[in-house]
């Protein structure tokens, strides 16, 4: 299963208004880039997996986490070289090679990216786009048009991901090593792969422009729809408990 993939459900976070949960997934990012402690953004990060617990998707979590601390890692890497403030803490043959401040920032940035951007991948497990798309034209009067590229957007992300695995699953079947070779023998075999995958996205967005056309997408309004997403007392209690994250980043930061 593709990790943005949506996971049908009745939980708590299930059953929250989608512009709800686009507006938490917002604020908790907010307060992750706001919190200035290291120890606070861990305690955001095992915070959202036992969220997501909730809602049975604790593997998942596991797995974005995972896949994120990488890019974390390599941002870790970057700061940690480039950033020079504060007292050296590794000195080679009279070479600095980091110090305090850039060993704080680069722990700092490396968790804050993993804080930030996992309740937005996680967005995706507990929101059909389609229910995205009809609360943010009812509730919010986000016109059609617009509402409808964003979540389109959205919803060709794991698409295009699933294709580019067959289409290189494809490749692998008729004897091409992708696990072999230096690391530019590498890039130069994925090179091909988006060959393919480019035509049969330009395929897609022509049969669904004609589709959308066919079925009267210039007359959308906001009548249109027949759902209309009310808020209940779980988004109050969702908002009460956004309100106290964001004040404790605050706080953390202030400290």
């Amino acid at each position: 299963m593709n990790l943005l993939d949506y996971v049908p459900g009745n939980s708590f976070l299930h059953r929250l208004n989608p512009v709800m949960k686009l507006l938490a997934a917002f604020l908790y990012g907010i307060a992750c880039i706001l919190c200035g402690s290291v120890l606070m953004e861990l305690f955001y990060i095992v915070l959202m997996v036992l969220i997501s617990s909730f809602a049975g998707l604790q593997k998942r979590a596991l797995r974005l986490t995972r896949n994120l601390l990488v890019l974390g890692l390599i941002m870790f890497l970057l700061q940690l070289l480039f950033v020079r403030t504060g007292d050296p803490l590794l000195v080679i043959g009279g070479f600095c090679v980091f110090t305090v401040g850039g060993l704080k920032s680069a722990l700092l940035l490396s968790l804050r990216i993993v804080a930030t951007m996992l309740p937005l991948m996680l967005l995706f497990a507990i929101t059909r786009m389609n229910d995205l798309c009809g609360a943010l034209v009812k509730r919010l009067h986000v016109p059609y048009r617009y509402a409808f590229i964003v979540t389109t957007a959205f919803r060709f992300v794991p698409l295009f991901t699933t294709e580019f695995h067959d289409i290189e699953d494809a490749q692998k079947s008729r004897g091409v090593e992708y696990d072999t070779g230096n690391i530019f023998h590498r890039i130069r075999l994925i090179v091909p792969l988006f060959v393919p995958l480019l035509i049969s996205s330009m395929k897609k967005v022509d049969a669904g422009a004609m589709s959308a056309q066919l079925r009267g997408f210039n007359l959308r309004t906001v009548d249109s729809g027949y759902h209309e997403y009310p808020f209940h007392k779980e988004d109050a209690v969702c908002l009460v408990f956004l309100a106290a994250v964001l004040a404790a980043a605050v706080v953390s930061m202030v400290l």
